[in-house]
């Protein structure tokens, strides 16, 4: 069967997620043909993504992105909101682009990442593509699904996400961290979409914290972590730009810019981790046995949802801000779920597969 992917390029979490099903379904004897991915001048896409699906054709699109504060740390919902309808024009010509690849690369199946253009494309553009989506967003939708405290106008966001993006799917993927989620009517519960890379790893422990941010403002916490315990190695990774590559703040503060391979191995070999509170490198700290401290974005629900669904799931504790001290006092007690969660990511392939290629 032939395949298009349109993936949502905020964050890690959803571009790696395309990666690892391009290989599964490759691996498979079938064939993605075309990837969209959204792009902003906010949030370049890095260049990994390019690298790992270099056998087939990228379009990148302006695509709806958040909008942050001064600091690029807490997310302006009202902000977000009216610089996204600014753009409806630009977005208008970003679904015409979608359109013209379905029609030059005609897929059998149109898999979206949790793009809010995919969804409207859907929605815009009938046609007979079979369209499924795939996030860790759409277990909002299980009726088990432990939403964390927050007003209603949040709650109410996230689901009204869920609804644009999967407009009109035939089926509909929930990336979960765990089994406890049932299959529903609505969704299938999946295990993560990790990637062979995750799995080929030794873990290891070299006594330093992992630290990554998608938003670079949360760097201010950090240093002053540092500068309070200097005798704490950190290793930091985040998407600042004109940052170079690697700077070595002194002998135990080291900044990286995002780099796949880099990061997984840093990942393998630190103590702990912590990270603002998305799906896949926590799923990534889980497999590799990482205690994790989860740090939604301030003002992102879906993020705070991550890490009280993470932090149910036994990944680690959750925090409001990158106080590395909570961490480092969790680790005594932290209790392994490695084994369940590999168990859990055997069966990745076979679940995908059976929804992917049955209709």
């Amino acid at each position: 069967m032939r395949y298009l992917f349109i993936v949502q390029g905020e964050g890690r979490g959803h571009m790696t997620q395309a990666i690892s099903l391009y290989n599964i379904l490759l691996e498979n004897g079938h064939e993605v043909c075309q990837v969209i991915v959204g792009k902003s001048k906010r949030r370049k896409i890095p260049p990994f993504f390019f690298d790992q699906l270099k056998d087939c054709e990228i379009t990148a699109i302006e695509s709806p992105n958040f909008i942050t504060d001064s600091n690029n740390k807490s997310i302006k919902i009202g902000a977000t909101l009216v610089a996204n309808l600014r753009k409806t024009g630009t977005f208008k010509k970003s679904l015409k682009v979608i359109h013209e690849k379905v029609n030059s690369s005609s897929p059998d199946v149109i898999v979206n990442f949790y793009d809010f253009l995919g969804g409207l494309y859907k929605m815009l553009y009938p046609n007979s593509c079979k369209f499924v989506c795939i996030a860790h967003q759409y277990l909002a939708m299980h009726k088990d699904f432990p939403f964390a405290k927050g007003k209603i106008w949040d709650k109410a966001s996230l689901k009204f996400g869920n609804v644009i993006t999967s407009h009109k799917a035939d089926k509909i993927m929930a990336l979960s961290f765990s089994e406890s989620y049932k299959n529903s009517s609505k969704i299938t519960t999946c295990p993560p979409l990790l990637r062979k890379e995750v799995k080929n790893l030794t873990s290891s422990n070299k006594g330093f914290i992992l630290i990554y941010m998608v938003n670079d403002g949360y760097a201010d916490e950090v240093f002053q972590f540092h500068k309070d315990h200097p005798e704490i190695p950190l290793h930091c990774f985040w998407d600042r730009e004109n940052a170079e590559e690697t700077e070595i703040v002194d002998e135990t503060l080291t900044f990286h810019q995002i780099s796949d391979q880099k990061f997984l191995i840093k990942m393998s070999e630190c103590m702990a981790y912590a990270s603002t509170a998305g799906f896949e490198s926590i799923c990534e700290a889980m497999y590799l046995d990482k205690p994790v401290m989860m740090v939604p974005v301030a003002k992102q629900y879906e993020q705070a949802c991550n890490a009280l669904d993470g932090h149910l799931a036994g990944a680690g504790i959750h925090s409001q801000n990158f106080d590395i001290n909570k961490l480092i006092r969790y680790l005594p007690d932290h209790q392994s779920k490695s084994k369940a969660f590999r168990n859990w990511s055997q069966k990745t392939s076979s679940i995908m597969l059976a929804d992917l290629t049955n209709f």
